[in-house]
Order: structure tokens, then C-alpha cells, then sequence
């Protein structure tokens, strides 16, 4: 199994920007790794996802929609660590931030069992 940490939020206005990490411990290099926000009186929602690579240079990811051309997702097996570079942040980027892994395909929640114990971001206006 994999363990999951996440790092990096804070209060940014908004235009700013912030990396988010998510630091894992155990068997790292067979998960896919997602990240989901989870606005105030909202449901979890998916934002990115990078998949475990054959051969390590290679890794399909993954945006929604409301996220693409200013997230950034990427993954280093090496260090066991997945960064979420957040450019052009808006207010409605708004949430605790978890990362979690998965083993299976697709960008629902029930494709992912691990979790993170998330991190605030806010954006102010």
C-alpha cells in the first residue's frame, strides 16, 4: 500500500500561484495519483491525475476541465512525490485539496481508496 501526505497550501489572491505536494511513503510507483478539491458545502470534485509510467519518462495525465492551461500536474517516482503547480488561481479554486491513489482507471472517486488528509487553499478576490 501507499501512505499519502499533502503540503503546500495557503492564501494566495487572486492571478497567483501555488505548488502543492503530495508526498508518499510505500509502494509508490504502481499508483496512479489524483488530486480532488473539496469546496465548503460542496462535494469532492476531481482536478488532476497522473498515471503510473512502463518506462518512467512517460506519464498520461489527466485535467478538468476547469483547470486546464493553469494546472500542472506531474510525478518523480524517484523522490515518491506528485506536484500540483496552480497558475491564474481564481476564488472559485477554493477548497481543501487531498491527493489520493489509485490502481484502476478513470477520475471518480470510487476509482481511488487511498487518500491524503488534505491541505487549505484559498483565493481571495
Amino acid at each position: 500500500q501507499v501512505q499519502l501526505a499533502e503540503s503546500g497550501g495557503g492564501s494566495v489572491q487572486a492571478g497567483g500561484s501555488l505548488t502543492l505536494s503530495c508526498k508518499a511513503s510505500g509502494d509508490f510507483n504502481s499508483y496512479a495519483i489524483g488530486w480532488f478539491r473539496q469546496a465548503p458545502e460542496k462535494g469532492r470534485e476531481f482536478v488532476a491525475r497522473v498515471d503510473w509510467s512502463l518506462d518512467n519518462i512517460y506519464y498520461r495525465t489527466v485535467y478538468a476541465d476547469s483547470v486546464k492551461g493553469r494546472f500542472t500536474i506531474s510525478r518523480s517516482n524517484a523522490r515518491k512525490m506528485v506536484e500540483l503547480q496552480m497558475n491564474r488561481l481564481k476564488p472559485d479554486d477554493t477548497g481543501v485539496y487531498y491527493c489520493a491513489a489509485s490502481q484502476a482507471s478513470g477520475t471518480n472517486l470510487e476509482s481511488f481508496g487511498l487518500w491524503g488528509q488534505g491541505t487549505q487553499v484559498s483565493v481571495s478576490s
